[in-house]
């Protein structure tokens, strides 16, 4: 089920994107899995038209990708380009990078999608509403985790603040230097006896 929607989803990207296609072309025939551990492998090959199809071969993919599945949400969150950072890519250099830059740069144009069903000016302003709605919400995120920060570290110390590890990490700095030069003192006096 997984991987009909990984296909499905994927094509439908691809279908909107002729230079992806145009990218996985010479390609054709090459097979690759997308390993979400742990929850699925996902076998797919690139057909003649530059789409992806299903694959299940007794052989190893020519390709790679593995996606630890704790990195999902930064897909939803942060979309394809910034979850590649996180991908691991093995095989075949040519199909492994024609993957990884198809995967860094497909976008959906949601707009051209919505636009069908309710018309280019409602699609338009569906789209900049849900990129305000999104903005907000990012920028609202970002703000919960200083306050939090800034509450675990200040209100309630159950975090070091940054400027007290700082400062801890010289004064340790500094007793471990007069400790060694203590140390040097102690053996001197000893040799003296």
């Amino acid at each position: 089920m997984l991987s009909s929607v990984f296909l499905s989803a994927t094509n439908h990207l691809l279908s909107q994107s002729g230079w992806a296609r145009t990218r996985l072309q010479p390609h054709a025939g090459r097979t690759a899995r997308l390993a979400i551990a742990p929850l699925a492998d996902l076998d797919f090959s690139v057909s003649v038209e530059g789409y992806f199809a299903a694959w299940s071969g007794e052989d190893a993919p020519e390709v790679l990708l593995r996606l630890a599945a704790v990195d999902l949400p930064k897909l939803l969150v942060d979309g394809l380009e910034t979850a590649m950072r996180h991908v691991r890519i093995e095989g075949n250099a040519e199909f492994a990078d024609a993957l990884g830059f198809v995967f860094r740069h497909l976008r959906w144009d949601a707009e051209e999608d919505l636009s069908r069903v309710f018309g280019d000016i409602a699609a338009h302003r569906m789209v900049e509403g849900g990129k305000q709605l999104v903005g907000e919400g990012r920028r609202s995120l970002v703000r919960v985790g200083g306050n939090l920060a800034e509450y675990l570290t200040e209100e309630s110390p159950l975090l070091v603040p940054r400027s007290a590890l700082a400062e801890l990490s010289h004064d340790v700095i500094a007793l471990r230097d007069a400790l060694g030069r203590l140390d040097k003192r102690v053996s001197r006096l000893e040799g003296r006896r």
